[in-house]
């Protein structure tokens, strides 16, 4: 007779990876259809059952970072957001840097990289890829122009500032050119280095740097400056258990072993205090509660297996909630473009 239920001990290698004190136990998932059939239980995939267990709860969202818990997926769906968010969801960046003078002591090469990796708040959408060949235009390309000259300032001195101006040049100082129509488009949003105050060079009187940087559309795997992300990164929620009561100076102990804090006392009456779990999610499963043999067998550490606390920081260009979003799209376009190519090697049998 079928049943959707294992004995706890297989429940547990299927829901949980357990942390020990010196290793790892169930770290592989078991995906597998038949992985339980002898006892009735058909670990398949149910599209029913995804749509039913599958959530996403925000925990904190600002224009620089989103922190969400992503329940109810498999690692490989966990680690495909991470990867397309940091190598395939696009942005713009500074591609190529036509050099009129540079008189620093950066070489043109370098200048050149410094320039590509500065961030810029564009959004990518509006534009398109420039392909090999493709001569630029208004949809393609973005222009931005810099010229700073380093210059004597004779009242310095005197004044208490600085003996020379225009001696540190900064990603401000990168303006934007519109091209076509782009003054209409972008007009509400117009493109800018998403901070003023990157350093660039320094400079020193009579030298000067005078450059035209074309910006295109493009994604990290090409190359790091389009990565839209400063890191994006999931853990598995960890959950701690106090499988036996831990009382009195014991219990103090426990506390003062979690760097993190995880731990808390609870008075139980009668002048008893226990150890109590009050901030599972601030675990790091540095061991620290279980490395003593006499609490190893009253804690119990373990890891949620379908349960990630997912963070995305951005690097400015869009807010995290929309590369989110992005990278859901990239993800939904593989599965087409897979589900395609399986229906033509089918159609042709």
């Amino acid at each position: 007779m079928a049943t959707e239920e294992l004995p706890p001990h297989l429940e547990e290698m299927r829901t949980r990876v357990v942390v020990q004190s010196k290793s790892v136990d169930h770290a592989a998932g078991m995906d597998v259809a038949d992985a339980f059939q002898s006892l009735g239980v058909d670990s398949s995939f149910s599209m029913e059952k995804f749509r039913n267990n599958f959530r996403i709860h925000v925990i904190s969202s600002t224009e620089e970072e989103l922190v969400f818990d992503m329940i109810g997926v498999d690692a490989p769906i966990a680690n495909a957001f991470r990867r397309i968010l940091i190598a395939e969801a696009p942005t713009m960046a500074i591609e190529k840097v036509f050099i009129t003078n540079n008189t620093s002591i950066l070489q043109d090469e370098v200048l050149a990289h410094r320039l590509g990796l500065i961030p810029l708040r564009v959004d990518p959408r509006k534009f398109d890829l420039r392909e090999e060949g493709d001569e630029p235009t208004d949809r393609n390309t973005l222009i931005f122009k810099l010229h700073v000259q380093c210059e004597r300032n004779p009242n310095g001195e005197e004044s208490g500032t600085k003996p020379y101006s225009n001696d540190d040049v900064l990603s401000q100082h990168l303006l934007w050119e519109p091209q076509g129509n782009q003054a209409e488009v972008l007009a509400l949003d117009p493109p800018e280095p998403v901070h003023p105050d990157i350093l660039i060079a320094k400079l020193r009187p009579g030298q000067e740097i005078d450059v035209e940087c074309h910006c295109e559309k493009g994604i990290g795997k090409t190359h790091a400056k389009w990565s839209p992300v400063a890191t994006a990164a999931y853990r598995l929620l960890p959950a701690i258990d106090i499988v036996e009561e831990v009382v009195g100076d014991e219990a103090r102990e426990l506390v003062a072993k979690c760097p993190m804090k995880v731990f808390d006392i609870e008075d139980i009456g009668e002048g008893r205090e226990r150890a109590v779990v009050v901030r599972p999610r601030d675990c790091s499963v540095c061991r620290e509660c279980i490395r003593d043999a006499k609490f190893s067998r009253k804690v119990k550490v373990t890891r949620i297996r379908n349960h990630f606390i997912f963070s995305i920081e951005s690097t400015g260009a869009l807010s995290p909630k929309v590369l989110f979003g992005e990278a859901v799209k990239v993800l939904i376009d593989k599965c087409l473009r897979i589900k395609g190519q399986v229906e033509d090697i089918i159609a042709k049998r």
